[in-house]
Formats: structure tokens, C-alpha cells, sequence
């Protein structure tokens, strides 16, 4: 894990400058980037946000920068522009972050959608697909990445203080490498029959399927989860922390109260290509998938 004493969301607005260095290497090595005195200030209206109760059903709340959008809640009227404001204004200090970490990224750095996630992780009752206190990598069902990455920023806005707890697994290549000779292609027609009936918004790529797959067969090994290496990192309150998610391997184990902000990257962008999942999948299976 890389540990970045910063206490500001972009250098603009930072007494004392950029970071001074480009954190590109360290992500792209399955790094977590860990800034503790980084901060997201939660405005006084907004306080009332901070209960499980505003989800409804749903498991996060979510929020799209392109539409203004929120979705997976139950909040209205006033209290519902105040989860869009408290959401907007992460997603864009944590864009803003991303650009000054990354500054060789630039404008291929793709905004998706904001989380955020008022429910405690530990105990709750799931199915073990989705059960994120199982090491896994992140693969979108419904969304499928066609070979991009996928970088997420994440912030413990706990008001009480509490820590959220992960636990971090091998690095991908090993993983992949386990799991690799039980991974199938898809089916021809299968892609575009998904997207025909709406289970996913564009055609899933070989890559994705894949993923998925990796993803699932990750969660469901029982000696996977109990004896791969894995270290237990815990996130205070008041920090922040990014990863490529679809590399690292890791599970939340407990906590409550976290924004999360998701982010796309072209494979083309970055400095050591051959570093990201569809250039290893690639290599394992032998051929193009995305």
C-alpha cells in the first residue's frame, strides 16, 4: 500500500502544491493508494443523510454527474437535494484528485456513477455472488467495461469515528493464473442476445464474461477465501483511498458510511499496459478478447 500525506482534494486549492509525484506506477502495480489525512467534509444539512433508512431496498444510493440523477434511495424533496449535493461534491473533488495523481491519464479518465453506502457491511444477509466480504475483482454485470479499468475513490465519511475494514489478496496475475483453467469463452451470439433482452446495456465482451467469471469462481471457493495471501488493512474515518478495483483483490469486511466514486480508463492510457487484466487474460487464454 502507498501512503500519500495529502489533506487536500486538488493542488489548486493545496498550500503546498501537486503531490510531486505521478502515482500511475503504483496503481498500475495493484497498489492501494492510501491518503489518512485526506478528508470529505459532510455539510451540516446533510447530516440527516446518515442513515440506513435512505436506501430503501437498495443497497447503495447512486448518483450519475452526466444526468444530476440519483437513484437506490427512498430520501425526498429536500433531503434528496441534499444527498444530489453531498454526491455531486465528492464525484467532483474526487475527480479532481484523480487528475492531479494521475496527471498522464488526462482527459481519458471516463466519470461514472457516485455511491453511497450508509449500511453497515458486517452481518448483513446477502447471496454469496454478492457478498463483498468474499475477495473478489470488480466485473460489471449489467455494465460491461470492454477491457477498460476500472478505478474507484474511496472515502470513510463514518460519523462516529469508525474504520472501515478490507482485507487485500494476491496480485492479480496469480489469481488469474488459479483460476484461469476453469474460465470459458462465451458462446457465440451470447453478447449480443444479453444486450437484446436488456441484461446488459452494451454487447459484453469476451474480457467481460471472463471477469465475470473470475469474479464468481473467486467467491465461491471456500479455500481461495481462507488461505490465499491476504493482508487486513483498515480505513479510518476521515481518510480516503483509491485502487484499480478490477485488479487488486479485496473484500469490505466491516464498516459504515463510505462515498465512493467510480471512474473508466482506456487500456491505451496507461504507462505499462501490459499490467491491466485484459492484457493478462489475454496472455493466459491466447487470445484477443476486447
Amino acid at each position: 500500500m502507498s501512503h500519500v500525506d495529502r489533506s487536500e482534494w486538488s493542488s489548486s486549492s493545496s498550500s503546498t502544491g501537486p503531490v510531486g509525484r505521478d502515482l500511475t506506477k503504483e496503481l498500475e502495480a495493484g497498489d492501494v493508494v492510501f491518503l489518512p489525512n485526506l478528508r470529505f467534509d459532510v455539510e451540516p444539512n446533510e447530516a440527516v443523510l446518515f442513515r440506513p433508512s435512505i436506501l430503501g431496498s437498495a443497497k447503495n444510493a447512486s448518483f450519475d454527474s452526466a444526468t444530476g440523477r440519483i437513484g437506490g434511495t427512498t430520501a425526498t424533496g429536500g433531503e434528496a437535494e441534499a444527498l444530489r449535493s453531498l454526491m455531486q461534491r465528492f464525484s467532483d473533488r474526487a475527480l479532481a484528485l484523480v487528475r492531479d495523481l494521475c496527471p498522464t491519464y488526462g482527459s481519458r479518465i471516463e466519470r461514472r456513477r457516485a455511491s453511497f453506502r450508509p449500511a453497515e457491511i458486517a452481518g448483513r444477509t446477502t447471496t454469496w455472488r454478492k457478498d463483498d466480504t468474499r475477495l473478489h475483482v470488480d466485473s460489471f454485470p449489467a455494465t460491461p467495461s470492454g477491457g477498460r479499468r476500472i478505478l474507484r475513490v474511496f472515502t470513510n465519511v463514518n460519523p462516529d469515528g469508525r474504520a472501515r475494514s478490507w482485507r487485500i489478496g494476491h496480485e492479480f496475475e496469480a489469481v488469474a493464473r488459479r483460476f484461469a483453467p476453469g474460465l470459458r469463452m462465451p458462446f457465440p451470439g451470447t453478447p449480443q442476445l444479453l444486450r437484446l433482452l436488456r441484461i446488459t446495456k452494451t454487447t459484453r465482451s469476451a474480457y467481460d464474461a471472463l471477469m465475470l467469471q473470475l469474479h464468481d469462481r473467486m467467491k465461491a471457493d471456500a479455500d481461495f477465501q481462507a488461505h490465499t495471501p491476504q493482508t487486513a488493512i483498515e480505513f479510518p474515518a476521515g481518510s480516503t483511498w483509491m485502487a484499480f478495483t478490477d485488479q487488486v483483490s479485496h473484500a469490505a469486511m466491516a464498516g459504515q458510511y463510505q462515498l465512493e466514486q467510480t471512474f473508466l480508463l482506456p487500456v491505451d492510457a496507461m504507462g505499462e499496459p501490459e499490467r491491466s487484466p485484459l492484457r493478462v487474460l489475454e496472455r493466459l487464454m491466447g487470445k484477443r478478447l476486447a
